[in-house]
């Protein structure tokens, strides 16, 4: 069931769904770049059914149904978002105890919290093809999105999860990425300070980031790291090799157990 909550007069679209072990800590789960709450599909409700843990999804302001962000966005909105929001809503929705599952963007921002934050609250990381630096497949990428939402029938099958915030969606994303600023984005001096364990899953038909992504993350992490790279699959993981994914997460929670 969608709720609200709000974070500095901001309202944003979340979901808790609970589990009969209230012990356990929440798996927090950050979308990507054009992402929300309906585009995980049924990923959080297998999450919870097949670990036990409780799950708790939200939309980003200007994704979804929460209230809108209208482009231009900074090529920091991912700073912003790791630096200064996350904390706030995890605090707003009162979670104390939580693993952060970022898919991409959300990825990056788990990783930006985690270690850029005073006493993260954080136990550990479980990240779906997250970026640390800019790539030329990345932005190829991102060019080719442009054009398919300017030509094809990408923002109607978009507006289906965004509505009203569709543009301010894609051209927020898009124009960041795509910024001559940031094709010098790069968060790895955040991760020598994530004290963490982390899985790290990316596919080998991402078409938006290499190898180089998961080698330059397990070279810099202090804390133990397993990395796993998914045949058959391109950029999300969960939507690709959704059983794969589920069977390393659940593997990596009972090593925390």
């Amino acid at each position: 069931m969608t709720d609200y909550l709000t974070v500095d007069g901001i309202r944003l679209e979340c979901r808790m769904i609970a589990s009969a072990n209230a012990d356990l800590p929440v798996l927090v789960l950050l979308h990507e770049g054009l992402g929300c709450v309906e585009m995980w599909r049924d990923f959080p409700q297998r999450l919870k059914e097949e670990t036990g843990y409780p799950v708790f999804v939200y939309s980003r302001q200007g994704y979804g149904r929460s209230d809108p962000k209208p482009a231009p966005w900074s090529v920091r909105y991912m700073h912003d978002e790791g630096l200064n929001i996350l904390p706030r809503v995890l605090a707003a929705a009162g979670l104390r105890d939580v693993i952060l599952l970022g898919h991409s963007d959300g990825g990056s921002i788990a990783l930006i919290y985690s270690g850029g934050i005073p006493d993260p609250l954080a136990r550990a990381l479980i990240l779906l093809a997250p970026h640390v630096f800019n790539e030329p497949v990345c932005v190829a990428s991102i060019e080719q999105a442009r054009t398919a939402y300017l030509e094809t029938d990408l923002r109607r099958r978009l507006q289906r999860y965004h509505g009203d915030n569709v543009d301010h969606v894609f051209w927020g994303w898009n124009g960041a990425w795509l910024h001559l600023d940031f094709l010098s984005w790069n968060i790895e001096p955040y991760l020598p300070a994530v004290s963490v364990p982390v899985l790290l899953m990316q596919g080998e038909q991402d078409q938006y980031g290499t190898a180089r992504q998961v080698e330059a993350i397990t070279a810099q992490l202090p804390a133990p790291t397993q990395a796993v790279m998914i045949p058959d699959c391109g950029h999300s993981p969960y939507i690709d090799q959704p059983r794969a994914v589920i069977d390393q997460i659940k593997g990596f929670l009972a090593t925390l157990s």
